[in-house]
C-alpha cells in the first residue's frame, strides 16, 4: 500500500508539473463549503416517495409543469410546483412473473436485476410519451397517453432502444421522432450508439477497438450548429478502456472520451452500410490523465451554439483514495479536437498511434451540408469508399479535448460526485454566474458558485438522511426549484434560500448570486422591486456592510466560577470558513502566558482560572476581513463562595444523620459516637418498658387487648380484624410475655407517626456553574488542541447531571471545587 501511495504521488507531481506547472497550487482548487445545512434543518424541501425503488429517471415539461418520474415498475406524473401535493398520478409497469422466473434462471439477481426499471422517458408527440424498461433482462417500450395516463395495452420490444442490465450507463434522446441511444445492449452488454428512424437501424462498429471498448455511457445532448439542422450534431459523453498505451495498460484503464455523430447521417452505401459515419471520438481530459472517471455531464446553452458550456464531474481514483473534481469545457474546444488530425490502431503493436500521411476529401466524418451538396454529396450514401474506409478505421482522434483554463475549477477530497446540474444567474453588478448544484455518493448537496477562475461553495445540503447517491438532478426555471432523484425518493429544493442568511454580513458573505441586502432583510433580487437599494457582492465578498447598523448585538453572559476552575466560553460560529476571534475587555486580545487560554470550534476553554482572569470577554466572527460580533460574556473569578450562599439551614428533627461528606475527620468521628450513644439510650429505655409490660402482664394473666385504657403501651400491631375475636382464643398464648398475634397493620399518618423529612439543601447558584449547567449535546475536537469541548445547552438543567460530570471529569481531567450541602443519609441508620 505504501509504495502504491508513492507511486500515486509520483504521477501526482509529474502530472502537475508538466500539465500545470503555471496555474495556482492544487491545495486553492480545494473549497470549503460555507455553510452545513443538517437534514433536519432542510425546512423548505418537499419530498415524494412510494413503495416503488429507485427513482433515477426524471423528465421536466416546464410549460405543462409537470415532473415525470421513472422509478423501478412504476411511471409517476408529479405537479412540478409542489411533487407532495397528493396530486400524482401513478401508472404501475411490473414484470410479469414468467419473466421473473427465466430471468432468475438466467443466473439474474431476483432482489434488484429482475425488475422493471424505467430508463427512457422522453416526449414522443404532443399527446404520448414514449417509455422503456428493462422488464426482467427483456427490455419492453410503450407509449402512454400524457392526458389520461393509464397503462396501455400495446407493448414493444426494446432491444436495440434500451439496455437489458438495469445498472449500466444509458442515454437516450427523441429527436424529430428518431430515437438516439447509447449503451450496452443485447443480454452480453455489447456497447454502441444506435439511432431507430422510420424502422430503419443505424449503429456504431461491434468490433473494438474500431467501435467503443467496453463503453459505459453518461449522457447526450443535441447541439444545433446550423440555422437550417443540415450540421447538427448529437454529442455523447462516456467511459470505455484505454487502447493509446500497452495491451497490460489498456485492461486496466478507463479514459473519459466525447463522441459525436452527424443526425443527418443515412449510413454508407456500400462501406458502412447501416453503420454510422460521421462516428468520432476523442479524450475529455480533466485533471489526472488515466486515473479520473466520468460521472456527470451537464450541458448549458444560452441560446447560442457557439456559446454551448459543458460541466463535468469526475472521480479521482488511485486504490483506496478518492476524490473529484469538476472541470468546464467550450463546445469550441471540443470542435478543435475533431477538426485536428486523427489516430491509427497498429495491430503489430496494439496500441494507437499519430496518422500522419494525407488525409482524404472530404474530410471523412464531417455532416452533410450546403457546401458539401454543392460539391455534389447530397447525403452520407453519396460519400466516396475511400473517405468511407478512413473514417471506418479512424474514428479516435489526436487532440485531447482541454477543460477552460486548462485546469479544473474545482478538486475535493473525499469526496465522490455523481451527478451536476447548472444554472445561470444574473447578480446586481449585471454579471452573469454559473450556479452549481452537484449531488454526491452519500446524498448531499453541493451548491457552488463560478467567480473567474475558481469555484466558492455556498452550502453543502444533507438531502436525505440515509446515505445514498444521488442520481438525477434537475433544475426548473419556472418554478425556482431543484428536484434531485435517489434510490429512496424525490426531493424538491428551492435554487436558493436567501432567508437563511439573517445579517448584511451573512448575506454578503455568502456570495449569492440569487441573494442581495435591502437594509432589513436578505431577499431574492429576482423578486426585489428596488434593485436600486439592494447590496451584494459575489466578485469579493465584503463590500456593502461596513456602515451597517442594522447588526443585532448579543446579549452579555454572566459567568461566575471559584478559583483553579475550568471554564467554556462558547462562540457558535455560522459558517465553516469564519475563525473566532477573542478580545478581553474590548482592548487587546488574549495573552496567554500561562498556557491557560484554548480557542476551538466551539468556544473559549480557560482553565485553572485566576482571579486575574476575571473581565469582559467578546467573541468576534472574522471572515474574508469582515468581523462581527458572536457572543459576551462577563467572567468574575471567586476565591471562594459567598457565605449566605453556603449556610446550612437547621433541621427540625431531634436527632440528625451526619453526611457522606464530612468537611473533616475529627467531626466524622465526633458524629458517630454521638449516634451511638443515643442508639444505646434508646435501647435502654425500651428495656426499660419491655419489663415494666412483662410485669404488668405477670400481675393481671394475660395481655388486656381489648381494654386498652388499663395499658400505659399502645402497640400498633394486631390487625383491627381481631378486635372482634372472643377473649378465649386470645387465652391460646400463655408465653408470660409479649404476644404477637400476627395480622394487618394499619396504615400509620404520615403526620402523625412518622418524623418531618429533613430539609433539602439549597441549590447551587447557577451563576457558580462553571458556564456548563446541562448535558453536553455534542463533543467536538479542537482546531489545534488535544481536548475536546463540550456544546451547551443556556435554557435548561439536563436529568442525567450526574452523566455530565463524570464526563466532564473525564474530559478536563481535574477536580472540581464543588461545595456540597449536609443533608440527612438514612440509608446510614
Amino acid at each position: 500500500m505504501r509504495s502504491c501511495l508513492i507511486h500515486f504521488l509520483l504521477v501526482l507531481s509529474t502530472v502537475l508539473t508538466t500539465a500545470y506547472s503555471s496555474k495556482r497550487p492544487v491545495t486553492d482548487l480545494d473549497s470549503t463549503p460555507r455553510v452545513t445545512v443538517a437534514f433536519e434543518d432542510v425546512l423548505d424541501g418537499k419530498r415524494f416517495r412510494s413503495s416503488a425503488l429507485n427513482y433515477s429517471t426524471l423528465m421536466l415539461e416546464e410549460e405543462r409543469g409537470m415532473l415525470y418520474v421513472g422509478a423501478r415498475e412504476a411511471v409517476f406524473a408529479l405537479n412540478a410546483s409542489n411533487i407532495a401535493d397528493g396530486s400524482q398520478k401513478t401508472i404501475n409497469w411490473e414484470a410479469s412473473a414468467d419473466r421473473l422466473i427465466d430471468c432468475y434462471q438466467k443466473g439474474k439477481n431476483n432482489k434488484t436485476e429482475c425488475f422493471n426499471h424505467i430508463r427512457l422517458l422522453q416526449r414522443f408527440n404532443e399527446s404520448h410519451l414514449y417509455v422503456c424498461g428493462t422488464y426482467g433482462f427483456l427490455p419492453q417500450c410503450t407509449y402512454i397517453n400524457a392526458n389520461t395516463f393509464l397503462m396501455p395495452s400495446h407493448f414493444e420490444e426494446g432491444k436495440d432502444k434500451c439496455p437489458y442490465d438495469p445498472s449500466i450507463g444509458y442515454t437516450g434522446l427523441i429527436i424529430e421522432g428518431g430515437l438516439y441511444t447509447a449503451t450496452g445492449y443485447e443480454f452480453k452488454r455489447f456497447p454502441g450508439i444506435r439511432r431507430i428512424l422510420n424502422q430503419q437501424l443505424l449503429k456504431t462498429e461491434d468490433t473494438p477497438p474500431l467501435g467503443l471498448h467496453d463503453a459505459d455511457f453518461v449522457t447526450s445532448v443535441l447541439v444545433q450548429e446550423s440555422e437550417i439542422g443540415d450540421d447538427d450534431k448529437i454529442y455523447y459523453f462516456f467511459n470505455e478502456k484505454a487502447g493509446e498505451e500497452s495491451a497490460s495498460f489498456v485492461d486496466k484503464t478507463m479514459v473519459a472520451r466525447v463522441a459525436r455523430v452527424c443526425k443527418s447521417d443515412m449510413g454508407g452505401k456500400k462501406i458502412l452500410q447501416k453503420k454510422w459515419t460521421s462516428f468520432l471520438k476523442a479524450n475529455l481530459l480533466c485533471f489526472i490523465r488515466h486515473y479520473e472517471v466520468l460521472k456527470s455531464v451537464y450541458t448549458l446553452n444560452t441560446g447560442k451554439w457557439d456559446s454551448t458550456t459543458f460541466y463535468a464531474a469526475f472521480t479521482l481514483q488511485w486504490g483506496n483514495m478518492e476524490a473529484s473534481a469538476i472541470c468546464q469545457y467550450s463546445i469550441s474546444e471540443i470542435q478543435r479536437a475533431f477538426e485536428g488530425p486523427y489516430m491509427e490502431y497498429q495491430k503489430a503493436f496494439r496500441k494507437w498511434s499519430l496518422y500522419e500521411k494525407e488525409v482524404p476529401s472530404p474530410r471523412p466524418g464531417s455532416c452533410i451540408t450546403n457546401k458539401l451538396r454543392e460539391q455534389g454529396y447530397n447525403s452520407s450514401l453519396d460519400l466516396p469508399d475511400v473517405v468511407l474506409t478512413f473514417v471506418k478505421t479512424h474514428p479516435l482522434m489526436y487532440n485531447e479535448v482541454k477543460p477552460v483554463g486548462e485546469m479544473p475549477i474545482l478538486v475535493k477530497n473525499k469526496v465522490i460526485y455523481t451527478k451536476i446540474a447548472v444554472d445561470r444567474v444574473t447578480a446586481l453588478d449585471g454579471q452573469d454566474y454559473d450556479v452549481l448544484y452537484i449531488g454526491t455518493g452519500d446524498g448531499w448537496i453541493h451548491r457552488a458558485v463560478v467567480i473567474s477562475s475558481f469555484v466558492h461553495i455556498i452550502e453543502e445540503i444533507q438531502a436525505f438522511k440515509d446515505p445514498q447517491p444521488v442520481e438525477t438532478l434537475v433544475i426548473s426555471k419556472t418554478q425556482g426549484s431543484l428536484y434531485v432523484g435517489a434510490p429512496s425518493g424525490v426531493l424538491q429544493l428551492p435554487l436558493s434560500t436567501c432567508r437563511r442568511y439573517a445579517s448584511c454580513y451573512d448575506c454578503i458573505l455568502a456570495r449569492d448570486p440569487f441573494c442581495g441586502w435591502d437594509g432589513d432583510v436578505c431577499k431574492e433580487i429576482a423578486t426585489a422591486k428596488d434593485r436600486a437599494q439592494m447590496t451584494q457582492d459575489v466578485q469579493h465578498g465584503k463590500e456593502g456592510c461596513l456602515n451597517s447598523t442594522t447588526e443585532a448585538f448579543p446579549v452579555q453572559k454572566d459567568r461566575t466560577v471559584l478559583k483553579g476552575d475550568d471554564v467554556l466560553l462558547q462562540c457558535d460560529l455560522s459558517s465553516n470558513l469564519a475563525r473566532a476571534q477573542w478580545l478581553v475587555n474590548e482592548t487587546g486580545h488574549l495573552d496567554d502566558t500561562g498556557g491557560r487560554f484554548r480557542v476551538g470550534v466551539d468556544g473559549l476553554l480557560i482553565t485553572d482560572t485566576l482571579p486575574e482572569h476575571s473581565g469582559d470577554y467578546s467573541c468576534y466572527s472574522e471572515e474574508n476581513s469582515l468581523r462581527s460580533l458572536v457572543a459576551v460574556y462577563s467572567l468574575n473569578v471567586l476565591l471562594e463562595l459567598p457565605k449566605e450562599k453556603v449556610d446550612v439551614v437547621e433541621p427540625t428533627v431531634p436527632f440528625v444523620l451526619p453526611t457522606a461528606a464530612p468537611q473533616s475527620t475529627h467531626k466524622m468521628e465526633f458524629v458517630y459516637i454521638s449516634v451511638i450513644v443515643i442508639l444505646g439510650g434508646l435501647c435502654f429505655v425500651l428495656i426499660i418498658v419491655l419489663l415494666y409490660v412483662s410485669c404488668q402482664n405477670n400481675r393481671t394473666g394475660k395481655y388486656g387487648m381489648g381494654n386498652l385504657r388499663n395499658s400505659n403501651v399502645e402497640l400498633q400491631t394486631v390487625s383491627s380484624n381481631f378486635k372482634d375475636k372472643s377473649a378465649d382464643n386470645l387465652n391460646n398464648y400463655n408465653d408470660g410475655c409479649l404476644q404477637i398475634i400476627p395480622g394487618e397493620a394499619p396504615n400509620a399518618s404520615p403526620n402523625k407517626d412518622m418524623p418531618p423529612p429533613p430539609p433539602p439543601p439549597p441549590p447551587l447558584p447557577s451563576e457558580c456553574t462553571n458556564g456548563m449547567p446541562t448535558l453536553p449535546s455534542m463533543l467536538r475536537k479542537m482546531n489545534g488542541n488535544s481536548y475536546m469541548l463540550l456544546r451547551q445547552n443556556e435554557e435548561a438543567t439536563s436529568p442525567l447531571y450526574s452523566s455530565f460530570t463524570e464526563e466532564l471529569s473525564k474530559i478536563l481531567e481535574k477536580r472540581k471545587h464543588t461545595q456540597l450541602v449536609e443533608k440527612l443519609d438514612e440509608s446510614s441508620v
